[in-house]
């Protein structure tokens, strides 16, 4: 009989009961969203300045993030606490995804239309508040395995 050693997420790697789970939770997917927002954010600058209305290029960029979100996500910040297939999953997390990016590009053409900031310091506080409802919903309605359930 072959013994595998279950797989491990970075959110398993914590002294249990020592740190909340919401919290371990919080930071992880902060550095995952570090991530997906670098390619977010440059891709939008990129395409902006080669001439794309800043809304498509956002678009286009949110959704080159959102890609790595999920991969990241997926494996390092909420692997033990999967609720239904893998399907299911993938279908939940772009759907919490896409209302983002509504909220993305109400609060961008907020910002750089109404209040008339620029595209780069606009993007800022988008993306802390966008980042904010991601986690939330996503750990709430896509996440939901007896893990999350029970810490």
């Amino acid at each position: 009989m072959k013994l595998v050693a279950p797989r491990r997420s970075l959110a398993g790697r914590h002294p249990r009961g020592l740190v909340p789970r919401f919290v371990v939770d919080l930071v992880l997917y902060g550095m995952v969203s570090a991530v997906a927002l670098c390619c977010d954010y440059g891709l939008l600058l990129v395409l902006a300045a080669h001439g794309v209305h800043y809304l498509v290029a956002q678009a286009l960029s949110f959704s080159a993030g959102m890609m790595v979100a999920y991969a990241l996500s997926a494996r390092f910040v909420f692997s033990g606490r999967r609720g239904s297939s893998r399907s299911r999953e993938a279908f939940g997390f772009f759907a919490v995804g896409l209302a983002g990016l509504i909220l993305t590009q109400l609060l961008l053409a907020l910002f750089v239309s109404g209040v008339g900031l620029g595209l780069a310091v606009a993007k800022i506080p988008v993306a802390g508040c966008v980042f904010l409802f991601n986690f939330l919903a996503r750990r709430g309605l896509v996440f939901v395995g007896s893990r999350a359930i029970a810490q």
